[in-house]
């Protein structure tokens, strides 16, 4: 007992020491935790400065992916490459045999690899997801003889320049996306050498995807290939890629894209390879201290030539390609005036024998062409909508689709008149299309403009045969239009034979959706029954009208009241367009409602305005394009005002709306 008494009081005077002295005890233990967590999480140096990593080259100096006392550290290891992706377009089998030897090389450096065909490839769905991974992209492409693409390689070539040239995609979509190109070619055909892999380098620097290093060219011209086989210029291109890789895998940037003559500006460490040649065609064989399968390249110089890189063309952006069209519109004015009256008779009596000049200039057809229009006579086109090529894969289709049953992939999107009257802030072409108050250009006959609509669709349809993801019966129905969007741009209302073209239309089984300004209501009044006539009321007030679409005629309000008045004698559907632009018409609500009771319309779509990217010629963006919550709600709100309507249908994709007449049954 007596043992166990003292065993009990020396446990209590410790407890009670202990207690008395707490303070030290917690600050020992506080200290003792600081020194723990301090050893489990800072990093220590495996290696002494100047050692080599013997591993994975994505390792760099400082970063530790070492075990402290058994548990890994907290901090994350930087990966400046997760991996590389290859892709390929073959005809021979000679891009494909060169991608899976630099595979096998990258595999050495035990970087993850993947070698894709560009037939087997998805850019419409994958290609924007590649930035953000830390990747970087190898592209070999071989030209046939006449610069065209390989089979395989058509649809990522078709989709790459469609992207790089529609301002709906944005000039920074890819941007974060690292790419090397390796084009495959024979200078003996010296017109289009290389011209795929030059169209890719281009397209991808137009995306603002960065480059790795600047643009190879391999020859199969033995007699002028640098190193005497195409083979040899994909060896020596190898080895310098694999550096600038493995610099990439250090943390390097990669390089700036400025790489012209050569030499490469970007920071860090400079990679050796950028003595290149680009001089036209002394390009492939000039100087010998020039390394001849490597080219920079050439669109960088184009751009400062016309401004600046912000002088890209977009798609119905056409840049400064109509200037000429002012000297044109002073040959014009001097023909009005009082001074020269004998020439302008002249000059008038000559267009009345057929000496009308063409629409379409020369500079207007060429990039019009480039940016993928197909264009016909001298003054209609036709193109190829995006919503066409997401049906043609059996995804969804546009408004049209869900409001009244249209079919995409059937769909021809066309005009018959490039022409228009206004110069609407919203343009998708900036103003660049010509415009007019009336006809004063050659015409062409409606047959051969509808006869070469149909045929060029179709061969832009065919160019989707073999691509992943189209639907096969789809593809055959695509090929048959049974529907024609005239509003692709302009006019279509301003062409002098629109009646016959619209009958010709449905004398095919085409139905037609015809769009108009609301400038020509005379024109409206003597227009035969179309499908579905549209028109566009941009705005309630005749001064928001002025301010938002700023058309040409003087007496543009009394038109647009009469164009809406004429539509109300129409004894076929009408529809009315609204395009909201915040900001600028949205807060006009009874005044639309009073426009609604003047043309009586059977259907009204409401839709955001779409932004078109900067323009000298519009100060709109994108704080001046609606939510589709508050499209939305301006709908709801209009429909209270017009109690004979009600909302139908919502496309949100579209950021778009239907109201439907209680009339009209959908």
């Amino acid at each position: 007992l007596d043992i166990s008494m003292d065993t009990w009081s020396f446990f209590y005077t410790c407890l009670v020491s202990v207690w008395l002295h707490r303070f030290y005890v917690y600050s020992a233990v506080a200290f003792g935790i600081s020194i723990w967590l301090l050893v489990q999480f800072t990093p220590t140096k495996t290696r002494k400065k100047g050692e080599k990593s013997n591993g994975n080259p994505a390792s760099s100096e400082g970063i530790e992916d070492k075990l402290v006392n058994g548990s890994a550290t907290l901090q994350a290891k930087e990966v400046y490459v997760a991996g590389v992706k290859i892709f390929y377009g073959s005809q021979t089998g000679t891009a494909k045999r060169f991608a899976r030897g630099l595979a096998e090389a990258i595999m050495s450096l035990n970087l993850p690899v993947e070698v894709i065909s560009m037939g087997d490839y998805d850019p419409d769905d994958c290609l924007a997801e590649e930035p953000g991974n830390s990747l970087s992209c190898v592209l070999e492409i071989a030209s046939l003889v006449d610069g065209q693409p390989t089979e395989s390689a058509a649809w990522f070539c078709k989709w790459l320049e469609e992207a790089a040239n529609d301002f709906r995609f944005g000039k920074t979509y890819l941007k974060g996306l690292r790419y090397a190109v390796f084009g495959l070619g024979n200078s003996a055909y010296v017109d289009h050498y290389n011209t795929v892999g030059r169209n890719i380098d281009r397209w991808l620097w137009m995306l603002s995807a960065s480059r790795i290093m600047t643009r190879a060219e391999g020859d199969c011209n033995v007699a002028q290939s640098k190193h005497g086989s195409i083979e040899a210029d994909f060896e020596a291109w190898k080895t310098k890629f694999l550096s600038r890789l493995q610099a990439l895998c250090r943390g390097e940037k990669p390089c700036s894209g400025k790489c012209k003559k050569g030499k490469c500006k970007s920071p860090g460490k400079q990679s050796k390879e950028s003595s290149d040649h680009e001089q036209g065609a002394s390009e492939y064989g000039n100087t010998e201290a020039e390394e001849l399968f490597e080219t920079s390249s050439e669109e960088e110089a184009d751009a400062e030539e016309a401004g600046g890189t912000s002088s890209v063309i977009d798609v119905e952006d056409l840049g400064n390609v109509m200037s000429h069209m002012k000297k044109a519109k002073r040959e014009r004015e001097l023909e009005e005036g009082d001074v020269g009256m004998s020439l302008a008779r002249e000059n008038a009596g000559r267009k009345e024998e057929g000496e009308k000049r063409e629409m379409i200039t020369p500079s207007l057809r060429e990039a019009l062409t480039k940016q993928g229009y197909k264009l016909i006579g001298s003054h209609s086109g036709v193109k190829l909508c995006r919503w066409t090529k997401s049906m043609l894969r059996g995804r969804g289709g546009c408004y049209k689709h869900t409001f009244y049953g249209i079919e995409s992939h059937r769909c021809m999107e066309a005009t018959p008149s490039l022409a228009c009257a206004n110069k609407c802030v919203f343009c998708w072409r900036h103003h660049t299309n010509p415009v007019g108050t009336e006809w004063r250009w050659k015409m062409d006959q409606p047959e051969m403009i509808l006869q070469e609509a149909i045929e060029h669709h179709q061969n832009m349809v065919k160019q989707f045969k073999g691509v992943s993801g189209v639907k096969a019966d789809r593809f055959e129905e695509a090929m048959t239009a049974k529907h024609c969007a005239l509003s692709l741009v302009g006019e279509p209302i301003m062409y002098p034979e629109i009646n016959r073209f619209v009958k010709l239309l449905h004398q095919h089984g085409i139905s037609s959706f015809l769009v108009t300004n609301a400038q020509f209501p005379d024109e409206i009044r003597n227009l035969e029954p179309v499908t579905q006539l549209y028109v566009s009321v941009d705005a309630s007030t005749k001064e928001s009208l002025k301010r938002i679409d700023r058309p040409l005629f003087r007496d543009f309000w009394q038109r647009f009241l009469d164009s809406l008045k004429a539509l109300s004698e129409k004894q076929q559907r009408t529809v009315y367009r609204l395009t909201l632009v915040k900001a600028w018409n949205v807060d006009e609500l009874k005044a639309y409602a009073d426009l609604v009771a003047i043309g009586k319309p059977d259907f009204i779509e409401v839709k955001g305005v779409t932004y078109c990217g900067e323009s000298s010629a519009s100060n709109l963006t994108m704080a001046n394009v609606p939510w589709h919550e508050e499209v939305v709600r301006f709908v709801q709100e209009l429909a209270d005002l017009i109690p004979d309507y009600e909302i139908a249908c919502e496309h949100e994709h579209s950021n778009c709306l239907l109201i439907a007449h209680k009339k009209v049954s959908l």
